[in-house]
């Protein structure tokens, strides 16, 4: 059973598009050359944070909105993308978050989440330790903690997979990178609503 309807992704689309335009799809001949395949790419990197993650959290904390939970502020362990998703979200709605980053972590990540507005502290060894922190603030203070993986977040993602269908040719194979899965379970769930035969390889 597909994680949400054709009908729920389009009304995904029209909010997520009021906070971050379709991003380019372009074909690279170079990459066609050394591959021997038709190759394009989806440069998700042109959303507000350089990533799909700006489509997913904003939809996830919209939706706990509309569903009238108290947002006193909102927290989340991460080593980078999704912390600055979380850190816009936040910032749209006017309200805190606490970003909680493993100790050996990316600077300039780092950077980033605190120039979106979040508050960064950086707490334990992994993220599995950096999870622990973060949970322990959520109930301290009682911001709402954002997961990496929901099925609101997925929704979210799903446009910029919606994006990709609409503007490429027919698609034999989708290669897809995996972190906590929001994206190839995307890639997935419009591939099949879609009525699709692309192949999406993690």
């Amino acid at each position: 059973m597909p994680l949400f309807s054709l009908d729920d992704l389009h009304q995904a689309i029209d909010f997520v598009q009021k906070l971050v335009p379709p991003t380019p799809t372009h074909h690279w001949p170079l990459l066609t050359k050394r591959t021997g395949a038709n190759v394009y790419v989806k440069h998700e990197n042109h959303t507000p944070i350089g990533a799909f993650k700006a489509r997913g959290v904003p939809l996830f904390v919209h939706e706990l909105a509309q569903s009238g939970a108290p947002l006193k502020g909102l927290v989340a362990a991460t080593r980078g993308n999704h912390g600055q998703a979380v850190a816009l979200a936040a910032t749209q709605h006017d309200i805190p978050s606490v970003i909680v980053v493993p100790e050996v972590n990316s600077l300039e990540k780092n950077a980033a989440m605190e120039a979106f507005g979040g508050e960064l502290i950086i707490a334990g060894a992994d993220f599995e330790a950096s999870r622990v922190v973060a949970a322990q603030i959520s109930e301290e203070r009682g911001y709402h903690m954002v997961p990496p993986f929901h099925a609101d977040i997925v929704k979210g993602v799903a446009t910029y997979a919606h994006e990709l269908f609409q503007s490429a040719p027919p698609l034999s194979a989708v290669y897809a990178p995996i972190g906590m899965g929001s994206g190839i379970c995307g890639l997935i769930t419009v591939r099949d609503l879609l009525g699709l035969e692309t192949e999406i390889i993690g």
